[in-house]
């Protein structure tokens, strides 16, 4: 059975949640990855009114959609992420209070927690997003950290995202940490530290964005066949690398969409990913869950890429051939 396509709302918050839904249906997708940020999700309102949440799946359903993953980024960054002033648009007033760091991580650590009781109510299954990191400043910098350091701060991220694991398996759900250049894990072995400093404790895996990976020049597919049973969701975005000898991976402080970049972001199916092999790979460790669309090219028109994405996604999915010892083998 082909996998649900889903649309990645976090891009598409500048539209009310009624008008992307029904572009969505209109597009062929078969549900959303609801973001908690514009009015797609507001997650007090969904804890504080009993109508919230059922008007919430009923504007869904109008179109078809389901919702099996939550995106919760922008306030998982902070709960132990550095906290600057490039936050504070991204965070609900509610959140980023006074700015004061301690604080922002408080409550940032309380609004996870809600969101993972808020998901359950929608009835996902996941929640996808950032964890942030006390560590990345020391990743590619100077002077070069200690062992002492990195273990402190793997450390810190454990304490701080244990209590919001202890809700997850109070709720029978999973949190897929997006692993992203920014966060506690970034590449193979950066995941296999997070891993290790929550003791492999079974709500923790990862959201596969293979883009993220590419770039830093890691092979997508054996990230999956590292951590098969930790790929709790997949999104779906292209990239292409565009090295010429000026500039590297690092992107020279240059924008999204600047062609002096070294790699910048392309719909899927029009970057340099090999989406067949990373298909294989996601039947040969058994992945059935959503592939997300994440849609960001700054080249392309969005509506017309976001189109594009789902019928490509949809032919690609490829159904694997039984196994060995199965029957048709025999």
């Amino acid at each position: 059975m082909a996998r649900p396509v889903l649309l990645f709302s976090g891009p598409w918050t500048d539209l009310p949640l009624a008008e992307l839904a029904a572009k969505a249906a209109d597009w062929g997708y078969q549900g959303l990855e609801l973001a908690c940020s514009g009015d797609h999700l507001e997650v007090q309102r969904a804890l504080g009114e009993s109508e919230y949440t059922p008007a919430r799946l009923g504007l869904l359903g109008q179109h078809d959609l389901q919702v099996p993953v939550i995106s919760s980024h922008r306030v998982g960054h902070a709960v132990c992420g550095p906290i600057d002033s490039r936050l504070q648009p991204l965070l609900p007033d509610y959140i980023w209070g006074d700015g004061e760091p301690e604080g922002v991580r408080q409550r940032a650590a309380e609004e996870m927690i809600a969101t993972i009781r808020v998901a359950q109510k929608l009835g996902a299954g996941v929640v996808a997003g950032f964890t942030g990191s006390p560590l990345w400043s020391q990743v590619t910098g100077w002077p070069t950290p200690s062992p002492q350091a990195i273990a402190d701060g793997l450390r810190g991220f454990a304490e701080l995202w244990n209590p919001i694991l202890d809700v997850c398996g109070e709720c029978g759900m999973q949190f897929a940490l997006e692993v992203h250049p920014g966060q506690i894990a970034f590449d193979l072995y950066s995941a296999e530290m997070a891993l290790d400093a929550l003791h492999g404790r079974e709500e923790f895996g990862f959201l596969f964005d293979p883009s993220h990976l590419h770039w830093q020049g890691v092979e997508p597919t054996e990230f999956l066949q590292r951590f098969s049973d930790r790929i709790f969701h997949v999104h779906v975005r292209d990239i292409a690398l565009t090295l010429n000898g000026r500039g590297g991976v690092l992107n020279s402080y240059l924008p999204s969409g600047d062609p002096r970049r070294g790699w910048d972001f392309r719909s899927p199916g029009h970057g340099g990913l090999d989406w067949e092999g990373i298909i294989r790979g996601l039947n040969a460790i058994g992945y059935t869950g959503a592939l997300s669309v994440d849609w960001k090219d700054a080249g392309m028109n969005r509506e017309y890429g976001a189109a594009d994405a789902c019928q490509f996604v949809k032919r690609l999915d490829f159904e694997a051939v039984p196994r060995p010892d199965d029957q048709v083998f025999q």
